[in-house]
């Protein structure tokens, strides 16, 4: 019966005690190999209920590169319809004023990024409406499309970043794409350092150069800005420094959000570390090989004492293990306990029909 079987299909079933000179000393835990997708299609001749079948989110399966595109597309459709708009009621704003387009375009990018220096203020209902609008929106689009480009992009120099490191070592790409996966945060981290102190100096340099302000007051301004501070009292007055504004404001706020954030992750996967330190160098008890018995059978198999441990590191909870339980029995159509080919041919042949009896009763 299913009730006797062990939780995880695979793992030892003590049936009967063996002699340690029959069986041998050590049981391989044998990994499992990751198998493609299945893409199950039904056999029904049917047009339009196998398109129905089959139609999934035709964004998800966007080519990586034309989703990179389309993301790029939102930006420059926001950062245009912004300078439009705030152009359009240039003379409901008041402040420091440039250049009419140049100004829409730093309004608009001050306001996305919540930076507000109050060199450039709304000063009618509509402007302020207008803000309004754009400072929520431009907050969703940072968030959601230029943290992910950020993200990306750091993504692409932590290869760079690591070979960097390791110049004296002779390592292929297998071999820097696992070091890299492992330590992800921390290199992620590394590589968002150095680009905030890279902009941190560019910013101060620039102002010292261009806005002709002092040392300090270049330093606090680059502060108080990529901060989303703001304070007003030091901004971008001049034309050259706007133009400059609109793409350093944009990447070095971003960058700081991204710094604390893996400031964060860092500090919680060193201490998700430790835990796992210590589960794997003390001890094994008796109360713990009680607690890992899942299936209260006198004896752990090599699942069984595998759960348990990722139980104890946190990496799982009893929670996650129940909802992979109820898929594999449902799978487990014929309830004996383990899984085959056939048992998950049946399985989708039964989600079919009940696919294409939901699909029957909306038309009906």
């Amino acid at each position: 019966m299913a009730s006797n079987q062990p939780l995880v299909s695979g793992s030892a079933t003590p049936k009967t005690q063996t002699s340690n000179v029959d069986r041998p000393k050590k049981r391989r835990v044998r990994r499992v190999r990751s198998a493609p997708l299945a893409h199950f299609a039904p056999t029904d001749a049917n047009g339009d209920d196998d398109a129905l079948l089959r139609s999934e989110s035709i964004f998800g399966r966007l080519n990586p590169t034309l989703k990179k595109v389309a993301l790029s597309l939102t930006v420059i459709v926001y950062m245009g319809l912004g300078t439009i708009c705030f152009y359009t009621i240039r003379n409901q704003i008041k402040g420091k004023k440039t250049n009419a387009i140049l100004d829409a375009l730093y309004f608009c990018v001050v306001t996305m990024t919540t930076v507000g220096y109050g060199d450039l203020v709304p000063n009618s209902n509509l402007a302020k409406l207008l803000a309004c609008a754009f400072v929520f929106t431009g907050m969703a689009l940072i968030g959601l499309i230029l943290a992910k480009a950020a993200d990306y992009l750091v993504e692409k120099q932590e290869k760079l970043l690591f070979r960097a490191l390791h110049m004296y070592k002779k390592d292929g790409e297998i071999e820097v794409l696992k070091e890299v996966e492992h330590n992800r945060v921390k290199y992620k981290f590394y590589t968002t350092s150095i680009l905030l102190v890279v902009f941190v100096v560019t910013g101060t340099i620039f102002l010292y150069k261009v806005e002709k302000l002092d040392l300090v007051d270049a330093f606090y301004c680059v502060c108080s800005t990529i901060t989303a501070l703001g304070y007003g009292d030091i901004s971008f007055s001049s034309k050259g420094g706007r133009v400059f504004a609109v793409f350093w404001i944009l990447t070095g706020t971003i960058c700081v959000a991204k710094f604390f954030l893996y400031v964060a992750e860092v500090n919680t996967e060193n201490r998700q570390r430790a835990l796992v330190k210590w589960v794997l160098s003390r001890r094994t008890t008796s109360l713990d090989l009680e607690a890992a018995d899942l299936d209260n059978d006198g004896v752990v198999g090599a699942a069984e004492f595998v759960l348990f441990k990722l139980k104890e590191m946190g990496k799982i909870c009893q929670q996650d293990i129940s909802v992979i339980m109820e898929e594999f029995e449902e799978l487990d159509l014929d309830q004996s306990g383990t899984l085959t080919v056939s048992d998950i041919a049946l399985a989708q042949s039964v989600e079919t029909r009940s696919s294409y009896n939901d699909i029957y009763r909306r038309k009906e």
